[in-house]
């Protein structure tokens, strides 16, 4: 219990650094710290695979979990940039 207690509240510090850093991504604060709570699982996931290691602890977590969460809203802004209707 306390591991997912632990993802969450990194989750939700890396989604408001995503936030800050990307502002002009459209979306709201609570929707950019559920982006960041799925950002720190897709952030580890690609530092594993990409074979990068920036250490252990609080602070590489952040930076991998705001890594995927800003991958994760570029991904986005890409989607929601190509629904836009010209008249």
């Amino acid at each position: 219990m306390d591991n997912i207690l632990y993802i969450i509240i990194i989750g939700a510090i890396c989604g408001y650094i995503a936030d800050v850093l990307m502002s002009d991504n459209g979306y709201g604060l609570l929707i950019s710290i559920i982006i960041g709570i799925a950002g720190s699982f897709v952030g580890t996931w690609a530092f594993r695979k990409l074979g990068i290691s920036i250490g252990s602890g609080v602070f590489s977590d952040i930076i991998r979990g705001a890594s995927g969460a800003i991958l994760i809203l570029f991904i986005l802004s890409l989607f929601k940039r190509g629904t836009y209707r010209r008249r």
